[in-house]
C-alpha cells in the first residue's frame, strides 16, 4: 500500500470507552483510521457492535481495521486487518526491533509502535521515551504511528522522528 493513502490519525477502539466510543467516532477528522479490538466481548456481540461502527466509519471516510481473529469471518466488511494475516490493509503492533523486523518480514503495510508514553492501558509498563522511539522509526522503511499515552500534544513531542501518524484511545473522547 503506498504511504500517501494511509491515515495519519487513528483510533483504538476498547472496552473500557463505554458510550464515550460514539463521541469519539464523530470526533476523527475525516480519513482518519479505527482500529476495531473490544476482544473480551462474546463474538455475537462483538459482530453487532462492529457492524455499528462500520456504518459510522463508512458514512465519516474512517479506515477500519479488524483486529484479532474471530469464528466466522465472513461478513466483517473492513479495510484491512491488524495483528493478523487478512485482506487489505495488514498493521502490526510492535515494541522493538525485534518484532518491527518480524512484522516485515510477516508483509505489514504500517507499524504501531508503542508504548511512546505512559499509559494506562498498561498501568507500570515502562514507556519508550522520545529517544527509544526515534531510535526504533529509523530502523524501518514502513510508516510507523505512535500508540500509548498519545494525543496531540505528544505526537509533537515525537515530531523530529520519521513519525508518519498518532493513534490513541482516549486522546479522541476527551475536551
Amino acid at each position: 500500500m503506498r504511504h500517501r493513502h494511509l491515515p495519519r490519525l487513528w483510533m483504538m477502539t476498547d472496552e473500557r470507552q463505554g458510550d464515550a466510543l460514539w463521541t469519539a467516532l464523530q470526533r476523527l477528522p475525516r480519513g482518519a483510521g479505527v482500529v476495531f479490538r473490544h476482544y473480551s466481548l462474546p463474538q455475537k456481540e462483538r459482530k453487532a457492535l462492529f457492524e455499528r461502527v462500520a456504518r459510522i466509519a463508512r458514512k465519516r471516510g474512517l479506515l477500519l481495521l479488524r483486529a484479532g481473529a474471530s469464528l466466522g469471518e465472513r461478513g466483517w466488511q473492513v479495510d484491512g486487518v491488524h495483528g493478523r494475516r487478512g485482506p487489505g490493509l495488514r498493521s502490526a503492533s510492535v515494541h522493538s526491533l525485534r518484532e518491527i523486523r518480524s512484522a516485515e518480514r510477516d508483509g505489514a503495510d504500517l507499524l504501531f509502535l508503542s508504548p511512546a508514553f505512559t499509559t494506562r492501558s498498561h498501568p507500570g509498563a515502562p514507556s519508550l521515551g522520545p529517544l527509544r522511539f526515534t531510535l526504533l522509526t529509523r530502523q524501518t522503511q514502513l510508516p510507523v504511528i505512535a500508540l500509548g499515552g498519545m494525543n496531540a500534544a505528544h505526537a509533537r513531542r515525537l515530531n523530529d522522528t520519521r513519525l508518519y501518524g498518532w493513534a490513541a484511545i482516549d486522546a479522541w473522547g476527551t475536551d
